[in-house]
């Protein structure tokens, strides 16, 4: 789940054999149990179109910034599945061949990085660029990735100008006041306003089960008979939500740092959730600072470094940092930290510094840059991605009291990120489009073993969640990396997990039983 966009105004928030070129009918049967006939006849009748068509690739459009051997094409989706032969819209794909051999081929590999709102058109420059984790199966699979629908060139969404969405200083996350609430919630529903305002046509159908039909039509687009699939965060609930969907359409699927996928957190309480598990990994991070003084010279305990962090917060609340760099912009900086291993070091480098007297290496890692005008379209599109995949797809609390009392008594032991999160989310409270009830997920008939990869002490989703999933999905495996926390674990070497997840993709072999794997190395200073 995503956390790094800012919220407009309101503050800071994230095996069976391939048959290559045969298309199967989806099976409307398992949609039809789940979510209505006419939704599942419409997917039919998508895939079948898509099947037909397939892709016209060609070299990526110049601005894409996809060089060859890469290329691009498009795939046509029905807007609402209930009526297919409606208003369609085109899906962004890209992808990169197969590096072995014709025999090696097993199919396509297809990529979504999480989100809501995450583009995986990078996917196939893993394989330009080398990136030895990704070397075997890339022999294998053409890498195939794809904007979701309203993400980046697939129909972008928008709820407020970008430039206006990108502006700094924005008010302080946690309130000191009753009117600080007000003015909060003033801004988030104005955000929801303005998401009506420039995407209405849009909202009712930014839903995830939608983009796992969206999924399923991209396959029947390449030519494949089942679906070979990578979701890390987000895409996990993607990867779950579609392997209710469509059990016997998939071939492989890995689904990384998972969401949970209960009814009852989709997506209310999982954000509540969130909370407490990023406390828990920034309180990590300190206790790393800390170890580290001799390098960083913030404090030797983490409570030291924490009151360095409430010293700068103070600080940047009473003058912003150079102007622009608030409290909020700092949290949107910081929590970098708990998201990813690969962030320790570079922001406890800049904390260094500031803490030495360099205020200006902490400005220019936090302020926004006004003249990056397609970064900001991006930054804005993606938080209106995710604000609009969350907000349809579960109903939403309502009550301004309900909002208040979780996030007052969470903010008490996990105030890092407890109100920011609340404001990113406040606008599903009063959004104008229908809201769905969430998608039981659960195995169904066809359904092979699904890989399941996660740490213990994930920020972003929470170890339950992957545990819930691997309950519901009958024959899945789990592979635990034990204390550990960096979201993303196919990404980080670690030859426990790496191995294992080469050995699934290029054979469907799973262990007879989950792994429990120890940690990735932790960052050097």
């Amino acid at each position: 789940m995503r956390r790094t966009a800012v919220l407009g105004s309101a503050g800071t928030l994230i095996a069976g054999t391939l048959i290559t070129g045969a298309i199967a009918a989806p099976a409307a049967n398992a949609e039809s149990r789940t979510n209505g006939w006419s939704e599942a006849r419409g997917v039919q009748v998508a895939a079948e179109r898509a099947a037909k068509n397939g892709i016209d690739w060609a070299d990526c459009p110049a601005g894409w910034g996809f060089a060859k051997p890469i290329q691009c094409g498009w795939v046509s989706v029905p807007l609402d599945y209930a009526r297919p032969n409606g208003k369609q819209i085109k899906i962004a794909v890209d992808r990169i061949g197969n590096t072995g051999t014709k025999e090696e081929r097993q199919g396509a590999l297809v990529y979504n990085p999480g989100g809501p709102g995450g583009s995986g058109m990078r996917f196939p420059t893993r394989v330009t660029n080398k990136n030895p984790l990704w070397v075997n199966a890339s022999k294998a699979y053409d890498f195939v990735g794809f904007d979701p629908r309203g993400v980046g060139h697939s129909a972008p969404i928008s709820c407020v100008d970008p430039q206006e969405f990108v502006k700094a200083p924005k008010a302080d996350p946690v309130p000191d006041s009753e009117a600080d609430k007000r003015a909060q919630r003033k801004l988030a529903a104005e955000y929801a306003d303005g998401c009506a305002e420039r995407s209405g046509w849009m909202l009712p159908h930014m839903t995830t089960p939608n983009t796992a039909r969206d999924l399923d039509v991209v396959r029947a687009a390449l030519g494949e008979k089942k679906l070979n699939f990578l979701g890390v965060s987000y895409g996990t609930y993607i990867g779950a939500v579609y392997a209710t969907l469509f059990p016997g359409h998939v071939r492989r699927m890995i689904v990384d740092s998972v969401v949970n996928p209960s009814r009852e957190k989709i997506w209310y309480e999982a954000n509540l959730d969130q909370d407490v598990a990023f406390q828990m990994r920034w309180n990590d991070w300190k206790a790393w600072v800390a170890k580290n003084d001799a390098t960083f010279h913030i404090g030797d305990t983490p409570e030291k470094v924490e009151q360095q962090w409430l010293k700068l917060r103070a600080t940047a609340k009473k003058s912003p940092l150079g102007g622009v760099v608030g409290p909020a912009e700092l949290i949107s900086f910081f929590q970098s930290a708990p998201y990813y291993d690969s962030s320790w070091v570079p922001v406890a480098q800049a904390f260094s510094k500031y803490v030495a007297g360099d205020t200006q290496a902490l400005v220019d890692a936090a302020a926004p840059d006004l003249s990056d005008t397609k970064g900001n379209i991006a930054s804005e599109n993606g938080n209106a991605v995710y604000t609009a995949v969350e907000c349809a797809d579960a109903k939403w609390p309502t009550s301004w009291k309900k909002w208040d009392r979780d996030n007052t008594r969470l903010h008490k032991d996990y105030p890092f990120m407890t109100w920011a999160n609340a404001w990113m989310n406040l606008p599903c409270a009063t959004w104008s489009s229908k809201q769905q009830n969430p998608l039981y997920v659960r195995t169904g008939k066809g359904l092979p073993p699904v890989l399941i990869v996660q740490s213990t002490r994930d920020a972003a989703t929470p170890f339950d969640g992957a545990v819930e999933l691997h309950k519901r999905l009958k024959g899945s495996r789990l592979i635990i990396e034990k204390d550990a926390g960096s979201h993303g674990v196919t990404g980080l070497v670690n030859p426990c997990i790496n191995g294992r997840v080469d050995a699934y993709l290029l054979s469907g072999k799973v262990d007879g039983s989950d792994v429990t794997c120890t940690p990735h190395a932790t960052p050097k200073p």
